[in-house]
């Protein structure tokens, strides 16, 4: 699965040589998104791998950027006991354009079938700065044609209205 963000380059840290085989280098992503009338902000650390490192020499901290990532997960057990780490690997950096909405997040693309039985995996799709570019409705938001063709989905019921951030 493919993903976008878009957002402000907050940290960027050296380059890691982890093992013999294995380079990463981690940044930090100021994601913001106004949520009735307020708001609000989260930090998203990222990973570069491999030969993809280098991509980060050419932003500074502070420069606005959409980030092109895979969700990576990975289960290991130790002492009888089972863990869980998910890392967003960035593969693509680019400037964002001027005036483009921060924290908003795009999927690229999303099989038909995601074996939910099109119940979205429990996600609500209510916002939260997540898009799915206007290509993969189906089962997620019934008010999606109601959009103004402008490929924002948030159209929030008032029984969701309140001013929680999550």
């Amino acid at each position: 699965m493919s993903l976008e963000v878009i957002g402000k380059l907050h940290v960027k840290y050296d380059a890691q040589q982890v093992n013999d085989r294995f380079r990463k280098r981690e940044f930090v992503m100021e994601l913001s998104e106004e949520i009735n009338g307020n708001v609000y902000t989260n930090y998203a650390k990222m990973q570069l791998v491999q030969n993809k490192c280098d991509i980060l020499d050419r932003f500074n901290e502070g420069d606005p950027i959409k980030v092109s990532f895979n969700i990576k997960g990975n289960r290991w057990e130790k002492d009888g006991k089972v863990n869980f780490i998910t890392n967003l690997d960035a593969w693509r950096i680019e400037p964002a354009a001027a005036g483009m909405n921060n924290g908003g997040m795009q999927q690229q693309s999303q099989p038909m079938n995601n074996g939910y039985n099109g119940n979205n995996g429990g996600y609500n799709n209510n916002g939260g700065g997540y898009n799915n570019g206007g290509n993969y409705n189906q089962g997620m938001n019934q008010n999606a044609g109601n959009n103004g063709g402008n490929g924002n989905f948030y159209n929030p019921s008032p029984e969701s209205v309140d001013d929680l951030p999550f």
